[in-house]
């Protein structure tokens, strides 16, 4: 067990000053009216303040992580196989890679030792360009061989500084998606300290490096900022071809680096979807965004040699039958209201079928099934019926996929983040709510400009897409504690948006009948300072002791086994046991595996299954023959999975293992009528007894406080 001690040694119809409001500068008949000189002045240092702040905000929060990281582990201290350790779980076996490119004798071989892998699963020779998202190491590790840096800096830090320097690509592209809907910087700023102060929140990178999401969310982040302000009104052409660029290579960056990619976009689609269907956003620009997720995906399922579950994709299939049901109802926002709505619903109803029927297809054609754990989970975690499957309960029973812990609600209510977040949606979804009941009833057309300022509620297109988006991917962080970071980084830029919004403001003060251009200035940059000032008193001092514990790596019993690894066995040693051990070992030893973390391929969740029957109550004789028909020579078993306390009865793997088998579970409890006793004890403590049926198979040669190792007998 790794553990850490403490180290002995819609149209807005005002916007701010920060920045050229979009309905001032425009005349009636669409020409932009020419700005003043002192207008142009102060918009140029209000930019050129508000860009130094967003580059040191972002540079601050890369510095901030990667001191924490270097306090909490000691990490320049500590030896190599400490580091590497360090790298927990799929995240050992991501970094393997990057190792394995750096030590190769050349690019070639390493991108060929890639491409024709027989060390990750034993037995099986597999392509790991196809099967996993790891084109990032590929491209740092040929960096790091080209440029003139080895002996100022080794391959490690290389890695690690790279990705806490997209933190500040995180924060710096949260920033400017703040400041592009509030137009003032102060909001930027404000997100940003969100951001940081809410950091067990926002973001898991200064213990969890190499994990796919801390290189996808920058990206998916720069993404937001881009298409925030492609939704904005009257873009010159090449302003709106620029940034439809930004937003595919975004797209594109974001789709490479993480296999989840897809489902994260298919909730995007389903935001731009929907704000297309109530005509809250422009049709023209919604459809661009759809091609941009289709060829980004696409030009990412080429690179990963055609993998099948991209093709198979809920979101190809989704963008598809939009363009082809939008094709055929070509008058779906003409009409009454009740005529709309009768329109939408066949509109739902098509799109819906259209994407079930395609999906199903290319599924069918391609008999792919890489995914069909996802959704086996899915089905069993919103109670669509009771699943023994081995796979589906091994997701239900971790806590990073089930609900959201209301404790999460306490933490972002101490920085005020929650509050406002809360505050800013009501009065956003309430505009929202009263801006499509009067798209969809045909009433959004006021004559005089002046009943539409006095009279209208109004919701920019852009404040409508991040509206629709932080509800969305709230209710999935909701749903699945894990992905509570995609909302989370949001919920700062939403909240931080909304106090800094001339719109809101000037929208309260109508309703109490209080409204000056005046006030609304006052309010609009006093409530943010406020903010601000509060969150730098309450948490600046934490923060400091934060800067100033310093710890220390500390994992003897791993240590030990790693280096026994190397010195004990062969380098063409195989190797079994859990998935998360297992992906330490390769990055620690070079020694090939039977199963690893990536979960993502039928044929591994089948093996992992089988290889897990350690755990299991099965005879020696069977697990000896599960064991040797993956060719493995020897056996890792952990004393923290085989008398697991930390699941409760039910969620312990082992108890997931004797339902798969129709056993009846270890201890105090009901079980299902249909579960049979087992003929045999549970194999992970009946072979540290040395029975004469278990010495016959295997030999202990290593042993510690946590760890077992057993070496197979090569029978004939």
């Amino acid at each position: 067990m790794t553990t850490i001690r403490q180290r002995r040694v819609g149209k807005g119809t005002e916007a701010a000053e920060d920045q050229p409001s979009e309905e001032t500068n425009v005349k009636p008949d669409g020409k932009i009216l020419p700005v003043s000189t002192g207008g142009k002045l102060w918009n140029i240092f209000s930019v050129t303040v508000g860009g130094i702040v967003a580059i040191s905000l972002g540079l601050l929060t890369s510095v901030y992580v990667a001191t924490l990281h270097e306090n909490d582990l000691w990490f320049s201290n500590i030896k190599e196989v400490e580091r590497e350790i360090s790298f927990r779980t799929e995240c050992g076996l991501y970094y393997s890679y990057y190792k394995q490119m750096i030590q190769a004798a050349s690019i070639q071989q390493g991108l060929h030792g890639l491409v024709y892998d027989n060390k990750t699963e034993s037995v099986r020779t597999i392509n790991i360009l196809e099967r996993m998202n790891v084109y990032q190491e590929v491209f740092l590790s040929i960096l790091y061989r080209i440029l003139p840096i080895q002996q100022y800096l080794e391959p490690v830090y290389f890695y690690i500084y790279t990705l806490f320097g997209l933190q500040a690509v995180y924060v710096i592209a949260l920033y400017v998606t703040s400041w592009l809907l509030s137009g003032t910087w102060l909001s930027g700023l404000l997100a940003a300290c969100w951001y940081i102060t809410n950091r067990v929140d926002t973001t898991r990178v200064e213990f969890t490096i190499p994990l796919r999401e801390n290189w996808a969310l920058p990206f998916f982040a720069v993404q937001i900022a881009a298409i925030t302000y492609l939704l904005r009104t009257h873009l010159q052409p090449v302003q709106e071809r620029l940034t439809l660029m930004a937003v595919f290579i975004a797209t594109f960056l974001f789709s490479l680096t993480w296999q989840f990619n897809q489902f994260m976009m298919l909730i995007q689609a389903l935001a731009l979807f929907i704000l297309d269907c109530l005509d809250m956003l422009p049709t023209a620009k919604v459809t661009w965004l759809y091609i941009i997720q289709i060829s980004g995906l696409l030009l990412v399922c080429v690179l990963q040699f055609f993998n099948s579950m991209i093709l198979g994709s809920l979101l190809i299939s989704f963008n598809v039958s939009v363009l082809i049901a939008r094709t055929i109802q070509k008058n779906l926002k003409k009409g009454g209201l009740l005529n709309r709505l009768g329109k939408l619903i066949l509109h739902v109803l098509l799109v819906l079928c259209l994407t079930l029927l395609i999906n199903k297809f290319i599924k069918k054609i391609l008999n792919l099934e890489s995914d069909e754990h996802i959704f086996k989970f899915l089905k069993a975690k919103f109670g669509f019926g009771a699943t023994r499957d081995f796979d589906a309960n091994l997701y239900l029973c971790e806590e990073a996929f089930g609900l959201l812990p209301l404790n999460t609600f306490s933490r972002l209510s101490n920085t005020l983040l929650f509050y406002a977040y809360g505050f800013v949606l009501f009065l956003l979804t309430v505009a929202a709510l009263i801006v499509a009941f009067r798209n969809l009833s045909g009433s959004n057309q006021v004559p005089l400009k002046e009943q539409m300022e006095e009279y209208t509620v109004t919701l920019k297109p852009d404040a409508a897409y991040s509206l629709v988006h932080t509800v969305l991917f709230g209710c999935l962080a909701l749903s699945t504690m894990r992905m509570k970071y995609l909302w989370t980084s949001h919920m700062c830029v939403f909240a931080s948006f909304g106090l800094c919004s001339t719109e809101v403001w000037k929208l309260i003060l109508k309703c109490l009948h209080l409204y000056t251009s005046q006030r609304t200035q006052v309010i609009k940059y006093s409530i943010p300072i406020i903010t601000l000032l509060y969150i730098s008193f309450k948490f600046w001092p934490g923060i400091m002791d934060e800067l100033s514990e310093l710890r220390e790596f500390y994992d003897p019993d791993t240590v030990e086994l790693m280096n026994w690894i190397k010195s004990n066995t062969p380098n063409t040693a195989v190797f079994a046991g859990s998935m998360q051990l297992l992906a330490g070992v390769k990055l620690c030893t070079g020694r090939t595996l039977t199963n690893h973390p990536h979960y993502e391929d039928k044929n591994l969740r089948e093996r992992t299954k089988q290889i897990y029957q350690i755990y299991a109550k099965r005879s020696p004789g069977d697990v000896y023959g599960i064991l040797r028909s993956f060719g493995t020579d020897y056996v890792i078993l952990e004393d923290s999975i085989c008398y697991e306390r930390r699941h409760s009865r039910g969620c312990r793997l082992r108890d997931l293992l004797d339902v798969a088998n129709g056993h009846i579970m270890d201890g105090l409890g009901e079980n299902e009528p249909d579960l049979k006793p087992s003929l045999y004890p549970r194999f992970c403590e009946e072979i540290k007894k040395n029975l004469p049926s278990y010495t016959m198979h295997f030999t202990r040669v290593f042993q510690n406080k946590t760890f077992h190792v057993y070496k197979l007998a090569k029978h004939k």
